[in-house]
């Protein structure tokens, strides 16, 4: 039976229960998933210090594929970290419609957001000018731009879609125009990608009036943070969101990819086996697809749908199962 190593980061709140769901479904699959635990729990981090980073960052750039569980940002915040010292460029965030999700949107929204994963606004803490002023320095890099660019084209060159660019561009000319122009640039190496760019506000709009003209789209940084949760919002559930970060080499060649669900540690449920595994679960199943086992990677996805869609649902999404009995139906659709 095959076997693949990944690194599994271990973290806060709900982190345990998050885990045990994403073994149990790694159980029923026909190849073997061998997980190497670190713990990045704050007490862990509370005790190791900084060594536990240089174990963390050492281990995942020797086995180049890792899930993460959510931490607590207590001293110093992880994520933060581990983007840093991996050099992480690109983050992926998928968000589709969710049959038997109640929300205020009636219309079916199907988007992959693309974004820098560094600079934009949070580069830089800024400084206070006195009592009644503040700035901070807001960064766009050509090199980023450019992996996330082709990051984009090639996920619609797969999916068959149009990629859209987003920024406010006619404001930030020097910073966000140099962004859209490594896109346009990228986008000259796809003409049968179809590509247009539109301004920020613009396309928060075009996406709940029109949800069928955006499918691939990328951004600087903090853009593609608020358009993700917005999306989320609009699907019903954070919970219902994963994430992907990616480094690359100087060719252009994935050197590391770490999935995480886009939630957060829950500390008021934890313990209580009630959380909702769906962004982890979604989260195993794009890193399926990434070490090259994407039928089953989609299967994966597909089955948390169908539970879903069954109404066999954990409680923040209206239903009534644990997190061992949702976790267990998705395996029976599986």
């Amino acid at each position: 039976m095959k076997t693949y190593e990944i690194v599994e980061l271990l973290g806060d709140g709900i982190s345990a229960e998050l885990s045990e769901s994403v073994h149990a479904v790694a159980e029923s699959l026909p190849f073997r998933v061998q997980f190497l635990p670190i713990d990045l729990s704050v007490e862990s981090r509370a005790r190791e210090g900084s060594a536990i980073f240089d174990r963390t960052v050492a281990e995942m750039q020797r086995v180049r594929t890792a899930i993460k569980y959510p931490t607590v940002t207590d001293k110093e915040s992880p994520n933060r970290i581990l983007r840093e010292r991996c050099d992480f460029a690109v983050i992926h965030r998928p968000v589709i419609t969710f049959p038997g999700v109640e929300n205020n949107f009636k219309r079916t929204l199907d988007i992959d957001v693309v974004r820098i994963a560094t600079g934009g606004t949070y580069s830089d803490r800024g400084m206070r000018i006195g009592e009644e002023s503040a700035v901070s320095i807001r960064v766009i890099e050509r090199r980023p731009s450019r992996l996330a660019a082709r990051f984009a084209f090639d996920l619609a060159r797969e999916k068959a879609c149009n990629v859209v660019s987003t920024s406010k561009y006619t404001i930030q000319r020097a910073a966000d125009g140099l962004f859209e122009e490594q896109v346009e640039e990228i986008s000259k190496r796809y003409p049968e990608v179809e590509y247009r760019r539109e301004l920020f506000d613009s396309l928060l709009a075009g996406i709940i009036l029109r949800p069928q003209n955006y499918r691939v789209i990328v951004c600087p940084n903090e853009y593609g943070d608020f358009l993700s949760d917005m999306a989320c919002g609009l699907i019903g559930s954070i919970g219902l969101g994963d994430s992907a970060s990616f480094a690359f080499d100087n060719d252009g060649g994935c050197t590391l990819a770490m999935f995480d669900p886009a939630g957060g540690s829950a500390p008021d449920i934890a313990g209580k086996g009630i959380c909702n595994p769906s962004a982890a679960l979604l989260a195993f199943g794009s890193l399926l697809r990434h070490i090259g086992q994407a039928e089953t990677g989609h299967a994966v996805r597909e089955a948390v749908r169908k539970a879903i869609a069954a109404g066999q649902k954990t409680r923040d999404i209206g239903g009534t199962l644990d997190t061992r009995a949702f976790t267990a139906a998705v395996v029976s659709h599986l």
